[in-house]
């Protein structure tokens, strides 16, 4: 999850991370959470333009990016 503390919709989508953290398996799903004003270059690394953005990765390559806020059932059809 790349956000930001200033961020209205990624203060919307922390909570929707929160639960899926404690409803999903860590086998599953693992979130983290990275904060572009903390960390600009690895936002740029990721080409993150906009934020909220959420990069779902498998096998360590990232196999899905989407930006803005997402309800917990889109993010488990992810």
């Amino acid at each position: 999850d790349f956000w930001a503390p200033w961020c209205g919709p990624c203060r919307m989508q922390a909570p929707i991370l929160e639960q899926l953290d404690g409803e999903v398996d860590e086998d599953e799903l693992r979130i983290y959470k990275m904060n572009v004003d903390e960390n600009p270059n690895t936002a740029r690394q990721f080409g993150i333009m906009s934020i909220p953005t959420l990069l779902f990765k498998k096998d360590g390559q990232v196999v899905k990016k989407v930006a803005g806020v997402h309800t917990k059932e889109q993010i488990k059809a992810i």
